[in-house]
């Protein structure tokens, strides 16, 4: 995707989310009581910056992520510090997240400061330029403050999730209102249900849209980014398709997953993504990167993929690809 169509494609989304947020909550106070609405919306606003600001400490927690010390990997501290100045960034916290799934992501917060995790999965299946370049993909999403982007246009879809939960349950046991009242709360709280999953939509463009931005940010801190960046997504898609789920005790839902729209890679979609590279090494970076290069993206990707917090691999790697033979594409 060239660079201009994408910064396109990033504003129109966001117009359009606000606008219609806009415009669907100019109608909420129009048609109902403007004390409740707003009283809603302030706790929706203040639950999401507090979840913001301690967020990275449940993070940590679900992932067992530990600072890692300076002598436990210096070239991999190096990195991120020669990495970080490139991209005119403060180097951020390592830290080292105990699980298998090969893996990284980037967060943080005003009060626990930036942070980069890399998964013991990711530093036992990729080289070390992979990694590199996956640490500046990481470095791409805290540049251009991708945590505060999706925090604001997130808590859209959940505010007008809970006014329209609010409204439905008034409508269903609101005794006091007259039943025709009731009968019309209660629709009302359902078309807005109904709007905070298209909010959700495009809500989820923007995420892939961020993920095209850091790939991007990557080729351009990390010398031959592009096919770094490529057998490292590659390997990742290929590694953790191949990883056994970790069991989840009953009734527990399951943490890997958790928090999957910081990774740089979604593992819900790995066994799709990797289908085409059966038979394939993990160590066959650039032969996993050309065999899932020549996959047709059929209509059923395109479905999946427009319900999903990442982009289409195949359509990332072609875009890399681009990248390498025009990086100011």
């Amino acid at each position: 995707m060239e660079l201009w169509k994408l910064r396109l494609s990033m504003v129109a989304t966001l117009a359009l989310i606000f606008g219609l947020s806009t415009g669907v909550f100019a109608l909420i106070l129009t048609l109902t009581g403007t004390f409740n609405i707003l009283t809603m919306a302030v706790l929706v606003v203040a639950f999401n910056i507090v979840q913001w600001l301690f967020a990275p400490y449940l993070v940590g927690a679900i992932y067992r992520a530990r600072e890692m010390k300076q002598d436990e990997n210096p070239n991999l501290h190096a990195t991120v510090t020669t990495l970080s100045k490139k991209s005119g960034i403060s180097a951020p916290k390592l830290m080292l997240a105990q699980i298998p799934l090969p893996n990284a992501f980037a967060y943080g917060s005003p009060i626990s400061g930036n942070r980069i995790a890399v998964t013991q999965g990711l530093l036992n299946n990729l080289n070390d330029g992979e990694v590199e370049a996956v640490i500046g993909h990481e470095l791409g999403h805290l540049r251009h403050r991708d945590v505060q982007v999706m925090m604001a246009v997130s808590f859209l879809p959940a505010l007008f999730y809970y006014i329209g939960y609010s409204l439905m349950l008034s409508g269903m046991f609101g005794g006091n209102q007259r039943r025709g009242d009731n009968g019309s709360a209660a629709i009302f709280g359902i078309v807005f249900m109904v709007f905070s999953q298209v909010l959700t939509i495009f809500t989820l463009h923007v995420s892939r849209l961020r993920e095209y931005y850091a790939d991007r940010h990557s080729v351009s801190v990390v010398d031959n980014g592009a096919d770094k960046l490529s057998t490292g997504l590659a390997k990742i898609v290929h590694a953790t398709a191949r990883s056994p789920k970790p069991k989840q005790k009953q009734g527990q839902a399951p943490t890997t997953n958790a928090f999957k729209a910081l990774f740089i890679a979604d593992p819900d979609r790995a066994q799709e993504d990797s289908a085409a590279l059966h038979g394939f090494q993990i160590g066959d970076g650039q032969k996993l990167v050309d065999e899932q290069l020549t996959k047709k993206i059929t209509f059923a990707d395109k479905l999946v993929e427009a319900l999903s917090t990442h982009p289409n691999i195949t359509k990332r790697l072609r875009a890399l690809q681009e990248l390498k033979s025009n990086p100011r594409a």
